[in-house]
């Protein structure tokens, strides 16, 4: 294992939450959006987008090669699958026959987005941040101790 294995694990996991961050203030900032994309020459409101993470495996050589050196191989973090669109959760009805999007009857297709749903992602995302931070610096500080016993 690498004496900077575990802060290329911390930098993975760094990098995934900021971008969770990122995608969930998109989510937000598009919660009254109805003009997103056109789909069938009709505009779509905005769609919530949600992260999806996984484990970093690595090639499979290095597990190979760990467990026949008999040494323990740990991961390489997390890495980012992909980012998807909700389409199982429908638009929300509004009315407001004045609005330039309103159908006959006077509704509107709202985004799909509910506040209480980003704010509660947000802070989980930013829990994640901090925690990574706290190991990112625990570790660092492991290493300057380290350093210092050579002195």
């Amino acid at each position: 294992m690498s004496i900077f294995a575990s802060m290329n694990s911390t930098a993975s996991a760094l990098t995934a939450q900021r971008l969770r961050m990122d995608v969930i203030s998109s989510n937000i900032a598009n919660v009254d959006t109805t003009r997103a994309r056109q789909v069938n020459g009709e505009w779509e409101p905005y769609r919530r987008k949600s992260v999806t993470l996984a484990e970093n495996q690595g090639q499979f050589s290095n597990f190979l090669n760990a467990a026949i050196g008999g040494k323990d191989y740990s991961g390489n973090g997390v890495k980012v699958v992909s980012i998807n669109e909700d389409n199982e959760k429908p638009f929300k009805l509004v009315y407001n026959p004045t609005h330039p999007d309103a159908n006959e009857e006077g509704y509107v297709e709202m985004p799909n987005v509910d506040l209480l749903t980003e704010m509660v992602d947000l802070i989980s995302a930013t829990r994640s941040y901090e925690a990574n931070v706290t190991v990112f610096n625990a570790s660092k500080s492991m290493l300057t101790k380290a350093l210092e016993i050579g002195k």
